[in-house]
């Protein structure tokens, strides 16, 4: 076996500076009790996508695309799929949504594939968007969340690309749970019969789970400790600890070699 782990690395010295001094000036500000979350998020978007455009400058001098744009760094200006949903609690909601718009419209700026940058970027997010989030969280670009105070992220999580954590219903992921890209997590359900019937139920991944490219969590699923989910499955009963889950719908086809004896049976 030929165990690679990742290569550290550091963007040059001129660039770690001026990305410290970026998100030492944004948290600052978050860190403030008083801080106006949409000014915050509008003043990062529109360094990120109009870097030389004047503070003072007229809206109506620009044509009616750049006037719309700018117009959407705001997130006051917006509405996000949550907000639709009955449930919602708006105490706990509004709060987060400037910070979720910042989180979703970094992605989409110039600077949003930007590894280094992005993933420090989402980390210092995330406390103020999640219900808890513990050390060395890592987020590629592309992850989106829904409410976000229904979602708890343990230690040393890893979240890849164009992942989605819907946290209707809630989400627990333990520590050095790994979600694999285009992997979905959903926590609600619809009723085959009636789309509005929609039921709400907590999805939970325990330590050191893995779920694998394109793979489908259904509402509800409880993986166990060492728990794996194979490409493209479609998890739609609990997995046991140790077990690995493949296929449509996932079933147990294998036993991690590393299972303790009262986990070994498949």
């Amino acid at each position: 076996m030929a165990l690679r782990p990742l290569r550290p690395l550091e963007p040059g010295a001129d660039a770690s500076r001026l990305y410290d001094r970026w998100l030492g000036e944004i948290g600052e500000r978050l860190e403030d009790d008083d801080c106006d979350r949409d000014a915050l998020c509008v003043d990062v978007l529109r360094g990120l996508f109009f870097p030389g455009l004047p503070r003072d400058v007229d809206p109506d001098d620009l044509d009616p695309a750049a006037r719309i744009v700018l117009a959407s760094l705001d997130p006051r200006n917006v509405t996000l799929e949550p907000e639709y949903y009955h449930e919602i609690d708006p105490e706990r909601f509004y709060p987060r949504k400037p910070l979720l718009w910042l989180w979703q419209m970094f992605d989409r700026s110039p600077v949003g594939g930007n590894v280094h940058l992005g993933v420090r970027f989402r980390r210092l997010l995330a406390p103020y968007v999640f219900a808890r989030v513990g050390r060395n969280f890592k987020a590629f670009h592309f992850v989106e969340v829904s409410f976000g105070y229904n979602l708890e992220v343990g230690d040393d999580v890893v979240v890849h690309r164009n992942v989605l954590l819907d946290d209707r219903g809630g989400i627990v992921l333990g520590n050095q749970v790994s979600i694999s890209d285009y992997a979905s997590i959903f926590s609600h359900s619809h009723s085959i019969d009636d789309i509005r019937d929609v039921t709400n139920r907590k999805t939970v991944l325990e330590d050191n789970v893995r779920i694998t490219v394109g793979a489908t969590v259904l509402a509800g699923v409880h993986v166990g400790k060492q728990g794996m989910v194979g490409a493209k499955a479609v998890v739609t009963r609990d997995v046991a600890p140790y077990h690995v889950n493949v296929g449509i719908p996932a079933k147990p086809v294998k036993v991690k070699s590393i299972a303790p004896p009262e986990h070994r049976q498949a």
